[in-house]
């Protein structure tokens, strides 16, 4: 994994672009020697929100789980409920 400065990184983005996007290459970019943000493919992109899109639909079940068995409403009854029609 490449690490470079912020000023390097903007000089010379389209190169970085280009190694993301067709070479698999993860930059991270840095200010004053800390880490600061990174530079990833959309494959790379679309793995990580799909993890994340995981992860929170287990979070989903276990709050369901939690509360008990009471089934989902639809939207129109929610709405009915809340006197929102």
């Amino acid at each position: 994994m490449t690490r470079l400065g912020l000023s390097e990184a903007r000089n010379t983005l389209p190169d970085l672009a280009n190694r993301v996007a067709y070479g698999g290459d993860r930059i991270i970019m840095q200010r004053r020697g800390k880490d600061l943000a990174a530079l990833v493919s959309m494959d790379d992109l679309r793995a990580l929100e799909d993890m994340e899109d995981r992860a929170d639909a287990v979070a989903i079940a276990e709050a369901w789980a939690e509360q008990g068995d009471e089934p989902l409403k639809s939207w129109e009854v929610a709405k009915a409920e809340l006197g929102q029609e």
